[in-house]
């Protein structure tokens, strides 16, 4: 019924740290844990076949990404259900049922996602995704527990199932069918922020996505990318813009787009004068690579346009989260007015 999938890619000391918690954890009636290599140069293979040979393995023969890997891992599985699980996250027990649960109850739920924890400080919700994601009009994300670099503690406040505009792709459930029919992560997105777009996606397609609350994982975050990386700032800024092309529902998608390279620019600004020059070249690339495929986006966001609704969905924030915390000091989600 459920394959949960482990993309590895060069990964053994992480498989070692984290697999026998998801292996524990995933009850065997009901999942298949499933590790599919990205085309590793390390021990993982002969670590999986040594010293975890319950677990099902497939093997590709190159590093096809996150997006590209999970692709073609959900083009081969036949299971109804797969969750997407980082390398490095540990679930809590009791963590795959409420997660099915959802999905059976509601036909309109296309994928679901539970509180992600910060495995470093268990109290603290992690970066990555928290307690469900949203993002404003102008294409910032931002979670239930987290705002920018402000991390909330879990006291509860969040223990509720919340429809989102997107969840974390550390352990994301999705319907196969649905997710093969929307095309899958996009993998000229290569890593980060891939999960949002298809989530989007999958909104504007008219399905719902929801953060259980009733499920729980630690996600050590930061495995394949530190946020010091340029290569992380990269990928951030350039995904971020043209995700913002595909799947903004409004005809004021171009002010949008124009009002976010302005952003952008002062965002670079700031690395520059924080002797982040690295950084700085980072954004301006990004924009660049963003030009460069500018006709290609646009032609994504066309073939879209058929399932997009006119209205922004409710999920997305009518403010601008950048005024609201650097100016309003709101570093918390429950601050927002929208959501309260």
């Amino acid at each position: 019924m459920i394959a949960v999938v482990i993309l590895n890619w060069n990964g053994v000391a992480l498989l070692r740290r984290y697999l026998p918690q998801v292996i524990a954890t995933t009850p065997t009636d009901i999942a298949d844990v499933v590790v599919a290599d990205n085309g590793s140069t390390d021990e993982s293979l002969a670590v999986l076949s040594n010293e975890f040979p319950q677990v099902k393995v497939l093997a590709f023969d190159n590093n096809y990404g996150f997006a590209g890997g999970y692709n073609r891992v959900l083009k081969q599985l036949n299971y109804e259900y797969v969750v997407l699980l980082n390398s490095d996250v540990a679930p809590a027990e009791g963590w795959l049922q409420p997660l099915l649960n959802i999905m059976q109850a509601n036909e309109n739920v296309a994928a679901c996602a539970p509180i992600i924890m910060d495995d470093k400080q268990h109290d603290k919700f992690e970066y990555a995704g928290a307690a469900g994601g949203f993002i404003d009009y102008l294409g910032y994300p931002f979670c239930r527990g987290r705002i920018f670099d402000s991390i909330e503690t879990n006291n509860g406040q969040y223990n509720a199932d919340i429809e989102s505009l997107w969840v974390s792709g550390a352990a994301l459930m999705v319907r196969r069918n649905i997710y093969n029919q929307l095309g899958g992560l996009d993998e000229s997105f290569f890593a980060h922020m891939e999960e949002i777009d298809l989530c989007w996606r999958m909104r504007n397609a008219g399905w719902r996505i929801v953060a259980c609350s009733k499920s729980m994982v630690f996600h050590l975050g930061g495995a394949t990318l530190s946020a010091a990386n340029p290569r992380k700032t990269y990928l951030n800024f350039r995904n971020n813009l043209a995700m913002l092309i595909k799947n903004y529902n409004s005809r004021n998608w171009v002010f949008v787009f124009i009002a976010r390279l302005l952003l952008d620019g002062v965002a670079g600004l700031k690395f520059l004068t924080s002797a982040q020059a690295a950084h700085c070249w980072a954004i301006v690339r990004a924009h660049w690579a963003v030009f460069a495929r500018i006709r290609t986006i646009i032609h994504q966001r066309h073939s879209l346009e058929p399932m997009r609704s006119r209205e922004l969905p409710l999920e997305i924030y009518q403010h601008s989260i950048v005024v609201d915390y650097y100016l309003h000091k709101k570093h918390t989600f429950s601050e927002l007015a929208q959501y309260k």
